[in-house]
């Protein structure tokens, strides 16, 4: 099996919780009906880029064809009683399925930004869909029409306890909220 599949497999849980608790568009929010998240909460976190709008382009500095670096990113809305957030960033509209560019747990919940090209304060970063630990770039094939991003925050009930390289598939708990943000790219 190659680590694509690997990772596709690995991160089935948690994208079936992902997608459940944030809806394949990103405006709607449905409760976790499977995956390692239970009782996800209607979307109540309200999650933002200075670079880009929501259903926007994202920039080419933030994708292959430019830096490859991770874009800027602000959050609010984390309910009382969070007491870890999760960062997931996938495309839904790769060619093999869902694909994980960038996996950030252990976020604190007083923590409501990241700078371009860094990992939230206090998270640790896990292993995404290209088998690494870091993030992976926007890079869709040549011609495709604009893939769909979406950079999901969720917040806990209970801190996961996971360190730097986990795998995905290790992550579960008690979902208290979320909220998506749609970015778009496609290559020439």
């Amino acid at each position: 099996m190659t680590w694509r599949g690997r990772g596709a497999a690995a991160t089935a849980g948690l994208l079936a919780a992902a997608l459940a608790a944030t809806g394949c568009g990103g405006g709607s929010s449905h409760p976790a009906a499977a995956g390692g998240f239970k009782n996800v909460a209607p979307a109540s976190i309200a999650v933002r880029s200075s670079a880009f709008g929501s259903g926007q382009a994202i920039p080419r500095v933030y994708t292959c064809s430019g830096r490859g670096i991770s874009p800027p990113l602000q959050w609010s809305g984390a309910p009382d009683g969070t007491r870890e957030l999760v960062l997931l960033m996938r495309d839904i509209d790769a060619p093999g399925g869902n694909f994980v560019h960038w996996v950030v747990a252990g976020i604190p919940p007083d923590t409501d930004s990241v700078t371009a090209g860094d990992v939230p304060r206090g998270g640790v970063e896990g292993v995404n869909s290209a088998g690494s630990i870091d993030y992976t770039p926007p890079c869709p094939p040549h011609g495709d029409r604009p893939h769909r991003y979406l950079i999901t925050i969720l917040a806990l009930a209970r801190p996961t306890g996971l360190r730097r390289g986990f795998a995905p598939s290790r992550l579960s708990g008690t979902g208290l909220a979320s909220g998506t943000l749609v970015g778009t790219y496609a290559r020439p």
